[in-house]
């Protein structure tokens, strides 16, 4: 069996092993797969494993020999789903691999934007606490989260994975998810509501057609002067001009942001200069654990597949 990784660095920069899947067969791993490389590459392979490479219609249809497609995240926007459907080529995900490092992540940034730890530890390297009057000093609003309301938008596995974090910090829990149980969730609300009534709203959704650019310019307007945003889902879930905008205008308070509409971003992103903004190079999904899980599970999908019983496909090829 032929395998091919299009971009395997991200996943493993040298901490993890590719073993399980050399032990398949031939694996050729590339970091980096530039676009007009990619057909060269794939070209032999029966099964290529891409995180962030893009396979287009015209892309498959010149890889005669491919049976499997393994994308090496949750999202797979990258792949031409049904292009591969048409070609009876299943298309496998990871979908569990991140939700504890996301929501770890997600209180990292939060708590950054109440204490702005990183703010004041730089100040004092720079010798002003030496030069203090005071035994103490702060330059921003240090924010206590207990009995503030915490408003999660996406209510799945990392969404109430994050909950569950924000009520051990005393915050209260409201929730918007348009297909969430509501018997289930009695802290569903709708999404107005949320935006309103939060302290801080945090975005746990997929990026669909019907929620790119949810956050705009009315629903930031919408929110608490005090209130926080915080997006560790999907870059484009926010109109980053609006969100700009309502930073340097001071109409909410901070934001915190591991993803971006276009990544890496581009010199000229609004979000890049704005007032109360913190953004992080998209780094919530890789500690070690969940990059270790990430390759366990894509590994088992391989194997899965091989075994006639492919698991977590995406677009409904059985085999």
């Amino acid at each position: 069996m032929n395998i091919v990784v299009l971009d395997g660095y991200t996943l493993n920069p040298g901490d993890l092993s590719w073993s399980g899947f050399e032990a398949l067969g031939g694996c050729t791993v590339h970091e980096r797969t530039p676009p007009e490389q990619i057909v060269a590459r794939a070209r032999k392979a029966e099964i290529v494993l891409t995180n962030k490479t893009p396979l287009t219609a015209e892309t498959l249809a010149a890889l005669p020999k491919l049976k499997y497609i393994g994308v090496l995240a949750t999202g797979y926007n990258v792949v031409d789903v049904a292009a591969a459907r048409e070609r009876g080529v299943p298309v496998t995900n990871i979908p569990t691999y991140g939700t504890r490092s996301v929501a770890q992540m997600t209180f990292a940034l939060l708590l950054e934007l109440a204490h702005r730890t990183g703010h004041h530890t730089q100040t004092v390297r720079e010798g002003r606490w030496n030069q203090s009057q005071d035994f103490c000093y702060w330059d921003h609003p240090l924010i206590e989260l207990d009995g503030l309301t915490f408003g999660v938008i996406g209510y799945g596995r990392i969404g109430q994975a994050t909950a569950a974090v924000a009520r051990a910090f005393g915050m209260k829990v409201m929730a918007y998810d348009p297909i969430a149980d509501a018997t289930a969730h009695p802290e569903l609300t709708d999404l107005e509501t949320l935006l309103r009534t939060s302290d801080v709203v945090s975005l746990h959704c997929p990026l669909t057609p019907d929620n790119r650019e949810m956050i705009n310019a009315e629903r930031l307007a919408a929110m608490k002067p005090t209130a926080f945003l915080i997006n560790t889902a999907r870059g484009p879930l926010v109109d980053e001009h609006a969100l700009a905008a309502a930073l340097n205008e001071d109409r909410i308070a901070g934001a915190a942001l591991d993803v971006l509409a276009v990544e890496p971003p581009l010199p000229d992103n609004p979000l890049l200069q704005a007032k109360n903004c913190l953004i992080t190079p998209h780094i919530a999904w890789a500690t070690r654990a969940a990059r270790s899980r990430l390759m366990a599970t894509a590994v088992a999908n391989v194997n899965a597949f091989l075994a006639g019983k492919p698991e977590n496909v995406v677009n409904g090829v059985a085999s």
